[in-house]
């Protein structure tokens, strides 16, 4: 059970780690192309939040593939779709249990679940400041 936790622990490092990068990232982009959100053009606000949804998910996707390599270099899974799967459930905390890990090493799921839930809820609260962001600036660029 210790060593599935700093299993676990480490793996939650590495996508922490990951997070934050592209969390500057994200906001970089964002403040790189702030002219296209004060210039009031509906197209040009929507095309630079789609820009920085679409690095977070792809951060997102990165530390799902980061469990599956886990999972698949413990031997959990015979190939590595069906560890993708497999994590992607966890992730996302769905939980729908037709794969299963054996039981030395099932403690990963949810330490994967504890993770995915943090991480999703950190680019949620993101995105969602982004948004707040771009709404005031471009209402505030029509007024003027």
């Amino acid at each position: 059970m210790l060593q599935n936790l700093l299993i676990g622990l480490a793996t939650m490092t590495a996508c922490l780690v990951l997070q934050a990068i592209l969390m500057v990232a994200a906001l970089r982009l964002y403040l790189r192309h702030q002219g296209m959100v004060t210039s009031g053009s509906t197209w040009s606000t929507l095309l630079i939040l789609v820009s920085v949804m679409l690095l977070l998910v792809v951060g997102n996707l990165a530390q799902l593939f980061i469990w599956a390599l886990v999972f698949q270099s413990l031997g959990e899974f015979s190939n590595l779709s069906e560890a993708v799967y497999h994590s992607a459930v966890n992730f996302a905390t769905l939980g729908y249990g037709d794969l299963v890990m054996s039981e030395h090493h099932r403690l990963l799921g949810p330490l994967e679940a504890i993770n995915g839930v943090l991480m999703i809820g950190i680019s949620t609260a993101a995105l969602i400041t982004t948004f707040q962001d771009a709404i005031q600036k471009t209402r505030k660029a029509r007024i003027l």
